[in-house]
């Protein structure tokens, strides 16, 4: 069944309409990422409206916490289904939770591998996200590397429509060091490119001990885009509050949003550029200044 006919709201939307709203999501919601934000938005329109693809989708992202890892995923789904993150053809898994014994791998790895045969089967547009990849039993990655190759079918079932993403801390620090770099030097982080940040997260890749690095799916070539994350800054953490009272159908108020930017942790000392945990607490701490 192709998936456009699938009569559900569980179903994916149309993909000539996609572009144009995750283009407008990323811009007016996705605040601070311009790198990640026009690699996703190429990225993943252009896989959508192949109807064909060699392979699944798969996207690893990477930055330090609250900077719109997981938001720009929930940015994909809901342009993608319908019903968003409700869709029951989308799955998160967060390592700590999902998988946290490592005496259990053998059995995560059957489970695993099942429940996204089941879903596939079901809906070949699924979508998989893996949260703290970094904390990641590596073979337990290895376990559905064969899920994300170049494979037309696999015991009667066919991948190459899914998408897969990996969030992960990974390279935060060294993203973060560029940016403060850019900042020291008098420049904008808009002139930060891809090629400013892709040597640095390599390294830092490549020399972590756990999750994605220490997998195969480096050596395989399996992931199609790094995407890097900056560390937010004071003004777009205000953003972050100005969307968030929007969202619950408020009047966004600049004296709210600057009371709760003010009261932020920023770094380095007394020039309080970066925001330490980005916009992570918008959403849980807005009600204690409304």
């Amino acid at each position: 069944m192709d998936f456009l006919q699938l009569n559900s709201l569980n179903s994916p939307v149309d993909s000539a309409v996609y572009s144009l709203a995750l283009k407008a999501d990323l811009q007016n919601k996705l605040f601070g990422q311009h790198i990640a934000s026009s690699i996703i938005l190429e990225a993943v329109s252009r896989f959508m409206s192949n109807e064909n693809p060699m392979k699944p989708l798969v996207l690893s992202l990477h930055g330090p916490t609250g900077t719109g890892k997981s938001f720009a995923s929930q940015l994909i789904a809901e342009n993608i289904f319908k019903v968003g993150m409700n869709s029951s053809f989308i799955h998160l898994f967060s390592s700590t939770l999902h998988f946290p014994h490592k005496s259990k791998f053998k059995t995560y790895e059957t489970q695993l591998q099942q429940l996204i045969k089941g879903i596939v089967t079901n809906c070949e547009r699924s979508m998989f996200i893996f949260d703290e990849m970094d904390k990641m039993h590596p073979g337990l990655i290895d376990s559905i590397k064969s899920f994300l190759g170049y494979h037309n079918m696999l015991d009667g079932v066919s991948y190459q429509r899914a998408i897969f993403i990996f969030l992960s801390n990974t390279g935060g620090d060294m993203i973060t060091q560029k940016a403060l770099d850019f900042w020291k030097e008098g420049r904008e982080r808009e002139e930060i490119e891809l090629q400013d940040l892709e040597k640095s997260l390599s390294e830092s890749a490549f020399n972590n001990e756990n999750g994605l690095w220490h997998s195969s799916l480096i050596d395989e070539n399996l992931v199609d885009f790094f995407i890097p994350f900056l560390p937010l800054e004071h003004r777009h953490v205000f953003q972050c509050v100005m969307a968030e009272m929007r969202a619950r159908n408020l009047q966004p108020d600049k004296n709210v949003a600057h009371r709760f930017t003010r009261d932020f942790e920023y770094f380095p000392n007394f020039f309080r550029v970066f925001s330490f945990k980005g916009c992570k607490t918008v959403e849980s701490n807005l009600n204690f200044y409304i």
